[in-house]
């Protein structure tokens, strides 16, 4: 019997992760859009799942910043600001630069050779869907390749946070970039020098790359102090 219990929670638990997974697609898309109220009842019935995961998933997006608690109404898409904006860009610049004072030279040299390729190929990936102004390609393989890069310092709280902030300042620049009509040659498209400057363990010519891409995210959306 205990087995059968353990075997239910992580069913919950998985399709837990699955609908919050999904929710986010769908505002990094904008497909939900800031400000848009929705109830547990309505998730519940649009994905065919009982209350209880969508609840707790929910509940996983207001802890992310992604979702306000509208009391005794349900839900909303979080409404961030240009100065919100402009604050995540910093904070996740400090993160970085502290990926690069905590050792990441020598976490670069101890990292596996198959984890420096993938982490070339989702470079190649986000910097392909960038230089074809494809936003939702580039989203997702942008997040990936942060994620996987933030790895190397095998420090779990590091990665976590910068990938929350990276979804926050996505979520924030995708309903002003979706305004452009094409947006070839607008997004920035260093992912792959970035990557080589890594994986040679360049650190200066990475944090130069690193300093212009926060430029150019600031300009892109017009929200450069």
């Amino acid at each position: 019997m205990a087995a059968g219990g353990d075997s239910s929670v992580i069913r919950r638990s998985t399709l837990r992760q699955q609908i919050a997974d999904a929710l986010r697609d769908e505002i990094l898309a904008g497909r939900l859009p800031c400000g848009h109220p929705f109830t547990v009842k309505e998730i519940a019935e649009q994905y065919g799942v009982s209350a209880t995961p969508v609840r707790e998933a929910l509940l996983d997006l207001c802890a992310q910043g992604l979702l306000d608690v509208e009391q005794h109404r349900g839900y909303k898409v979080h409404a961030f600001t240009s100065d919100d904006f402009r604050a995540m860009v910093e904070a996740r610049t400090l993160i970085i630069e502290g990926i690069f004072r905590s050792g990441a030279d020598f976490a670069l040299r101890a990292t596996p050779a198959e984890v420096l390729v993938s982490i070339r190929r989702r470079a190649d990936e986000a910097e392909r869907a960038a230089r074809a102004g494809d936003l939702d390609v580039l989203i997702g393989y942008d997040l990936r390749f942060w994620r996987e890069l933030s790895s190397i310092v095998r420090n779990a709280y590091i990665s976590d946070f910068l990938d929350r902030i990276r979804v926050q300042t996505w979520m924030f620049a995708v309903p002003l970039l979706r305004r452009q009509p094409d947006l070839r040659g607008h997004l920035w498209q260093g992912h792959s020098a970035l990557a080589d400057a890594l994986i040679h363990h360049d650190l200066a010519t990475a944090q130069r790359l690193i300093a212009e891409y926060n430029e150019h995210t600031l300009a892109l959306v017009g929200t450069r102090g």
